[in-house]
């Protein structure tokens, strides 16, 4: 469906609310370079619009009835040979912002949606549409070791909540168990751990975003992320992956 020759990007608006799409649809109509394909009411047609016409970008309302936006990306990641677009929430309220950094949405934007906001999300979509794909099955280990003391224990790697460096030693912490692991780097780690699940927020830290529990600011407009562990550890984001968490979080 996707002609890779032009600079145009296709795009679909769903919403529940009849005023907010044909608004949202409006606003773009002013950008030469999107073409709206198709408007849908909520989530499962959201689904059928995706599978049906592979667009660059898909405009989703956080809060619809039955199946919600973020809902929508689940379901999309959960499928292993699944088309995944570029994701703008778009919502009248900001609580949801961690959970689409968590989804690696695009963008997320608060309604009423102003024309300089909706811009910005364009010329970044433009920016990543080489990279938009579809989404392949991930090669990646379903179990990590952790060795404490005497004991190895094999953990799930999706129950893994971060990994650090210290000295050259990995330490791995996961609810059940904390210790160390045969990893030389982070690098050699995080290869063999799903991408859409393990963030590198910083040189020292991979963090599971699954665990993540909030965002906190810190000294010189810098931020930590602190994880669900039992000692709720924060974590430092380094000064590059501060940018994308605030570009994306607005904050």
């Amino acid at each position: 469906m996707r002609d890779r020759a032009t600079a145009n990007l296709s795009a679909i608006v769903v919403d529940d609310e009849q005023l907010a799409r044909e608004e949202l649809a409006f606003l773009l109509k002013d950008f030469p370079e999107v073409e709206v394909v198709a408007i849908g009411t909520n989530g499962l047609e959201a689904m059928a619009l995706i599978e049906k016409f592979e667009p660059d970008i898909a405009f989703l309302d956080v809060q619809m009835p039955g199946l919600d936006g973020i809902g929508v990306v689940r379901r999309l990641r959960e499928r292993k040979d699944g088309y995944l677009p570029h994701i703008v929430f778009s919502t009248a309220f900001d609580q949801y912002a961690v959970e689409a950094f968590r989804l690696e949405a695009l963008d997320y934007v608060l309604k009423p949606i102003e024309k300089e906001r909706l811009a910005e999300t364009i010329a970044r979509a433009q920016e990543r549409l080489p990279d938009a794909e579809p989404l392949k099955p991930a090669l990646v280990r379903s179990k990590v070791l952790i060795r404490s003391g005497v004991r190895t224990f094999m953990v799930d790697a999706n129950d893994l909540i971060y990994a650090t460096i210290d000295n050259g030693i990995i330490t791995l912490v996961a609810n059940q168990a904390e210790g160390q692991c045969s990893y030389k780097t982070l690098e050699e780690l995080q290869a063999d751990l799903d991408p859409n699940i393990f963030w590198r927020t910083h040189r020292s830290y991979v963090v599971n975003i699954n665990h993540i529990r909030e965002v906190v600011p810190w000294f010189k407009s810098s931020y930590q992320v602190r994880v669900d562990d039992k000692k709720g550890t924060e974590i430092p984001v380094s000064r590059v992956q501060t940018r994308r968490l605030r570009e994306l979080l607005k904050l």
